[in-house]
């Protein structure tokens, strides 16, 4: 069974609310979307969304990377050959790992699809059950606290609160979600970067301070700067998660053996898709060190493909899998249940998913 067409398409999708980090403000889900076809009439399905603040990818660099360089490298190749297919798409091309993440996503798909399994148990096995966190944007703090009280009313148990704009004051807008929301929820922050070390010791030593329970606190201080996240990583109590420092496997082991961060975060657009990222499963499990499944952006296409690797890997212990909670509706058939907090996947080949809007 041989790839003979790798096709793109774009959808947007509005969201329930912006979206808003100390990075960006973004209002709607707009992502190139991808086919994988075979000579068989077998096809998979893989998303990238353009996240320029953290990956430097735009739209028109992901579709020319595809139609340019990554589909003419593979098209013809064999698809029992998954680590050949893999080692091409990661050599045909530097940089752009959204472009090769939707493009690898799709070619898994496609094989769990031939397999006749759903993906999860192609990737190992583990638990078809995942719990999600929800995102709750950067704002005033009175918003932050409605938002998240609207996410646990919604069936949510854990929240992400991005922080990172106005330096102390976040401790003001995690007490105060805290307070509202009770100890039952579990609050993790995310600085996105938003800190210098310094001032991220102090914030974080506050809210030990209060008790506030704080799970973990992600990347917060700049993505190159690991001697602060390791300043922070040491003087801190509350685990630090390393989000937008690690994109591959060298950066995990780096991060891993200078000890900057207690945890990583994994997310398929950093890796530059599933083959990558499996190289950092093991490599935290040699280690020991725990991840989180995150993502950018996404609907639910994309966010399906984190949520099998999730389930498939116990080193992976969280999951930050909302982007399509953060959607106002769902133009998939099939694939993953997304319920409040609760994902539960397919049974069915693949990914699960059935309609994907532009191939029709």
């Amino acid at each position: 069974m041989k790839i003979s067409n790798i096709r793109i398409s774009r959808i947007q999708i509005p969201l329930v609310t912006p979206f808003k980090t100390s990075l960006r403000t973004a209002d709607q889900v707009d992502d190139i979307l991808v086919r994988v076809e075979t000579d068989e009439g077998l096809a998979g399905y893989g998303e990238a969304p353009p996240t320029a603040v953290i990956t430097g990818d735009t739209l028109g660099s992901i579709t020319h990377a595809i139609e340019a360089f990554i589909a003419p490298s593979l098209i013809g190749m064999d698809l029992l050959n998954l680590d050949g297919i893999m080692n091409r798409l990661a050599s045909c091309i530097q940089k752009n790992t959204s472009a090769k993440a939707a493009v690898d996503m799709a070619i898994y798909d496609l094989y769990a699809r031939m397999l006749n399994l759903p993906l999860y148990q192609v990737l190992g096995g583990g638990s078809d059950r995942v719990e999600t966190d929800l995102t709750i944007s950067v704002d005033t703090v009175s918003k932050m606290v409605e938002d998240s009280l609207k996410a646990v009313e919604n069936g949510f148990g854990i929240l992400k609160v991005k922080v990172g704009k106005e330096g102390l004051k976040d401790i003001e807008r995690i007490s105060r979600i805290r307070e509202a929301v009770g100890s039952a929820v579990k609050l993790r922050v995310d600085a996105n970067q938003g800190w210098n070390a310094k001032e991220a010791v102090r914030i974080i030593g506050a809210l030990e301070d209060k008790g506030l329970d704080i799970e973990l606190v992600e990347q917060p201080v700049s993505a190159h700067d690991l001697e602060g996240m390791k300043f922070v990583t040491a003087h801190t109590y509350t685990p630090v998660l390393a989000d937008e420092s690690v994109f591959s496997p060298e950066d995990a082991i780096t991060i891993i053996k200078e000890r900057a961060a207690d945890l990583i975060n994994i997310k398929l657009m950093k890796t530059g898709g599933i083959y990558q990222a499996l190289k950092i499963c093991q490599i935290a499990e040699i280690y020991g060190v725990e991840c989180m499944m995150g993502c950018m952006l996404e609907s639910k296409l994309s966010v399906s493909a984190g949520a099998h690797l999730c389930g498939a890997k116990g080193i992976i212990t969280r999951a930050d899998l909302d982007g399509p909670g953060l959607c106002r509706y769902d133009p998939y058939q099939g694939g993953p249940v997304f319920e409040g907090g609760k994902i539960t996947l397919n049974h069915t080949p693949g990914l699960g998913i059935s309609h994907v809007p532009g191939f029709e």
